[in-house]
């Protein structure tokens, strides 16, 4: 929050910013290569890098347009959080709200895409 001064989408949730959003997107694609190398170097288990860059590319995307559609419908419908287990965070329920858009695209990918 300290670096980010431009506001993503202040109506539907006014402290993401588009420098986070930059942000925890480079990090999953730098993770991504990360996997990608631990994989190799320590199980011997060969994966192709740009590949798998995008698919952590997509993957950050995804997640934080469900994240931010989740946002809206909860604004709809008056609820601001979910619970208070992680303070800051929204609550248990929104953990998966980027999950509900990027695994139904990881399946796409892994069960129709790739083979």
């Amino acid at each position: 929050m300290a670096c980010g001064k431009h506001k993503l989408a202040p109506y539907v949730s006014p402290k993401k910013t588009i420098e986070g959003s930059i942000g925890g997107t480079l990090a999953a694609v730098v993770a991504m290569g990360l996997y990608v190398l631990v994989m190799d170097r320590g199980f011997d288990f060969y994966l192709e890098l740009v590949p798998m860059l995008i698919f952590g590319l997509l993957g950050a995307l995804a997640g934080q347009i469900g994240d931010l559609s989740l946002s809206v419908i909860k604004r709809e419908v008056g609820i601001k959080d979910y619970g208070k287990l992680f303070p800051g965070h929204g609550g248990v329920w929104d953990r998966f709200d980027s999950i509900l858009f990027a695994a139904p695209l990881f399946e796409l990918i892994y069960l129709h895409i790739l083979p």
